[in-house]
């Protein structure tokens, strides 16, 4: 924390749109990539719909090339359209999340095709604002404590935990040093001798 210094509210928000279905589509097309990827292609898909995530209709009624050629992965296109068929025939209420608790609210998330608990995870953190998420399955988040802690390895999920017991309730915002950790490059100073 004293080398991140305070985190703003874009760097708590890391990239993620302000509404729940955005926020979704935004977790699938970042999957298993860095970053800075997942942002280039999301800002691919949103330039397809006038800078703005497409609308569940819109998603799947747009050819898959136009998709594709944003740089989504056709497993990611399947995922994108099995969301939008859920929100569409209301299997999969979003409004209503926000009142279930986080073992709920994430069973429902990961009940679409190609979201897991990952997933789930970072609709907690960014979207409805979960305090206590600790991602054990996000890799920057075990390659940070690998960091800090000065580890030899990355920590799996049970010892990840065990580390994190101290941080709780605060797991999203330990969660988010971590991640500004790895993104925070010290700034080195000039040697006055």
């Amino acid at each position: 924390m004293r080398s991140v210094g305070p985190l703003g509210f874009e760097q708590r928000r890391r990239g993620r749109p302000d509404d729940a279905y955005g926020t979704l589509v935004r977790t699938i097309v970042g999957q298993q990539l860095s970053v800075k990827a997942a942002r280039s292609i999301y800002d691919r898909l949103t330039a397809l719909f006038g800078g703005r995530a497409p609308t569940p209709q819109e998603l799947i009624s747009t050819d898959e090339e136009p998709l594709r050629a944003a740089g989504l992965s056709r497993p990611k296109v399947r995922y994108l359209r099995d969301l939008a068929d859920r929100v569409l025939s209301g299997e999969l209420d979003l409004g209503a999340l926000q009142d279930l608790p986080d073992e709920e609210a994430a069973a429902r998330i990961v009940a679409v095709k190609g979201l897991g608990q990952w997933s789930a995870d970072m609709f907690l953190m960014f979207h409805l604002g979960r305090e206590d998420v600790l991602p054990v399955g996000d890799l920057g988040i075990r390659r940070a404590v690998q960091k800090a802690y000065a580890l030899a390895d990355a920590p799996g999920p049970d010892a990840l935990r065990g580390l994190a017991a101290p941080w709780q309730p605060h797991r999203t915002l330990a969660s988010l040093y971590l991640w500004e950790s790895l993104d925070n490059k010290p700034v080195l100073k000039e040697d006055s001798a």
